[in-house]
């Protein structure tokens, strides 16, 4: 994918305007631009008033809020109510339908389909035992690593490869990856890295590392959660093994939707799964209980245990990257695609990005002004949309400041800010309020003793 870059656009579209790359008249310019600006009211966006923490002495409780927490919780599609009643219709009358592709499964929650893979695909032997991953993982990829290294009877202490980042830098390089995956290869079994860090918001090279997993022979999966609905991802033309993903981020499916699995077909004669449950027997002959496992049916497929619940499928059928049709149109995915939505992701962050290193940079001559580091990587194509944001004034005053104006961000331990500007339903007008705001938020805090 070939882009203006986003600095260019914007100094290019201000200089026609006659204003300047700051001001609130290019956000409200690139929004008229926007050619999938009419997404957005496709979502309930929540008012300030409706969010507990805000201060309406503060801010217009009346006004949209500035919704930048789609990384943790994707915002509600205004048609899943409608669908949810007519599955409780179908389900009143004993009417069920489904459909599942060769290589995925909408089954379990993300760390169960983990388990599920790694039973699988993590076969450790003497010389061949070592699972690498990124340091400082989710914590759920990292307990189960630890903990599917010590079923299979290894020490996490020998078999958990864990890579950071150089000293003084916050993410990882991709040529420092690949030297230890060339150098180690022969004793790595599986190389499982998240699609995107869900801390730093570094997009890895994903064809990369696959490439370089197999020259080694290792197993290459990802752990897709923050990646899904937020990067262009071809799983199936990388060559990747397995993959997983929760739904309920940029997939919008709501809390506790059903996540995805992900196994490559060319393991279909070589990969079974290690775990089985009726749901996964071919549903042709699934009802004829004669309990022979035989029929031939994809290994993703097979992997499925349990039927899933019918209103969680419908909140995914009304999803813009399900990767199924259950029952319903994908209404929202047909009124886009992934490419489009990437590159207005591209300019979106790149945006808050210029407004943040233009407002909040660090300056010699100013000791006392507060200011912002941004750990995220600076290339649009290391990236999704999340910018990771740290402070020079405490971060839980800040994180508390924007509240009080009506911002849902989210915090992470130690000391970071995560804002993501999702392209679905999020404007650069967002983008322009929020930078606003955080000036506010950093005034506000820096005065606190």
């Amino acid at each position: 994918m070939i882009m203006e870059p986003c600095v260019a656009v914007l100094e290019r579209l201000s200089a026609d305007l006659g204003c300047s790359p700051v001001s609130r008249e290019l956000a409200a310019e690139l929004d008229r631009r926007d050619e999938l600006g009419h997404l957005r009211q496709q979502f309930f966006l929540p008012k300030v008033a409706d969010l507990p923490p805000s201060d309406l002495s503060l801010v217009d409780g009346s006004q949209e809020c500035i919704y930048f927490v789609g990384n943790s919780l994707g915002l509600q599609p205004k048609s899943t109510k409608k669908y949810l009643e007519e599955e409780l219709e179908k389900w009143a009358k004993l009417y069920v339908i489904s459909a599942k592709p060769e290589e995925v499964a909408l089954m379990n929650g993300l760390t169960v389909n983990l388990h599920l893979l790694l039973l699988s695909f993590y076969q450790p032997t003497a010389s061949r035992h070592k699972i690498l991953m990124e340091d400082k993982a989710f914590p759920s990829d990292h307990y189960a690593v630890e903990s599917q290294i010590r079923l299979k009877g290894h020490d996490p202490k020998e078999s958990m490869l864990c890579l950071s980042p150089r000293p003084g830098e916050d993410t990882l390089r991709t040529e420092d990856i690949l030297e230890v995956i060339e150098e180690q290869g022969d004793s790595i079994a599986v190389v499982m890295f998240s699609g995107v860090q869900y801390y730093t918001g570094q997009l890895f090279d994903m064809e990369a590392i696959t490439r370089a997993g197999h020259k080694e022979g290792c197993y290459v999966g990802f752990d897709c959660a923050h990646a899904a609905g937020n990067a262009e991802l071809k799983l199936h033309d990388w060559g990747v093994d397995f993959a997983c993903w929760c739904t309920y981020k940029y997939v919008n499916s709501g809390a506790g939707g059903l996540a995805g699995a992900f196994i490559h077909e060319k393991h279909a004669d070589t990969v079974r799964p290690a775990l089985l449950g009726w749901w996964g027997h071919d549903r042709k002959t699934r009802f004829q209980m004669n309990n022979k496992y035989i029929d031939p049916c994809p290994v993703i497929s097979l992997s499925r245990m349990s039927n899933p619940n019918p209103v969680l499928h419908c909140d995914l059928s009304t999803s813009p990257w399900l990767l199924t049709r259950p029952a319903h149109p994908l209404q929202i995915f047909d009124m886009t695609s992934m490419s489009a939505l990437r590159c207005k992701s591209m300019l979106l962050t790149g945006y808050l990005e210029y407004l943040i290193q233009h407002y909040y940079t660090r300056d010699p001559c100013r000791p006392d002004h507060p200011h912002v580091t941004i750990l995220t990587p600076r290339d649009p194509q290391q990236r999704g949309c999340q910018l990771s944001l740290s402070f020079s004034v405490p971060i839980g005053r800040v994180f508390l400041e924007l509240e009080r104006r009506g911002v849902a961000c989210d915090m992470r331990e130690p000391s970071v800010l995560r804002v993501a500007p999702v392209p679905l339903y999020n404007s650069f007008n967002d983008v322009h309020r929020f930078v606003e705001l955080l000036g506010a938020s950093l005034i506000a805090s820096g005065s606190q003793k």
